[in-house]
């Protein structure tokens, strides 16, 4: 199974005893307000790990996994891979980190491993990430990541009763310059 280590967390699947974790930031409204999965009930997070892959990298699924911070083994966030075409060459991100980890660069560096991972590992071309615009705090991110922002979709997304925009920010494979981290 896939464990992909940086200076400061391990990312791995999700696991039903990260079902507590999980569900204590992902239920927080104000964090997760872009987010289209807020639970309201742990039963939703057992269901919503049990519907977890088992295979990491198959064609058309979602994966998710978690962000572990390495000294207190304590889930801090997750990030969900979707491997998107038929070829499997493409697939798409999503991030949430626990509010109280936000600001210390946890998402930054899980991404970037998990990133090079995508790229260096399993030969993807393209990766890709959805983000409200007015996401200030994932935009951010997407440029710290050097991600480029591909085209905006206006009014595309219906979302919480109400049509909303769309960004797609992208990276290539010959884009990405890979970081080394110590293990």
């Amino acid at each position: 199974m896939i464990n992909i280590h940086s200076e400061r967390v391990l990312i791995r699947p999700i696991h039903s005893k990260d079902a507590l974790e999980v569900f204590s930031y992902r239920s927080n409204f104000e964090v997760n307000k872009y987010q289209n999965w807020i639970p309201s009930t742990m039963k939703e997070v057992k269901r919503f790990i049990d519907k977890n892959p088992n295979t990491f990298n198959e064609p058309h699924t979602w994966f998710q996994l978690v962000i572990e911070k390495k000294d207190t083994q304590e889930v801090i966030g997750d990030i969900g891979v979707h491997f998107e075409d038929p070829q499997n060459l493409q697939c798409e991100l999503g991030c949430t980190i626990n509010e109280k980890y936000q600001h210390q660069g946890f998402a930054s560096e899980a991404l970037k491993a998990l990133i090079n991972h995508l790229f260096h590992h399993l030969n993807k071309h393209r990766v890709k990430a959805s983000v409200d615009p007015r996401n200030a705090k994932s935009i951010r991110l997407m440029d710290r990541l050097k991600f480029r922002k591909e085209a905006h979709f206006k009014e595309s997304l219906y979302f919480r009763d109400a049509w909303v925009d769309d960004v797609i920010y992208v990276i290539l494979q010959k884009e990405w310059k890979v970081i080394e981290f110590k293990k």
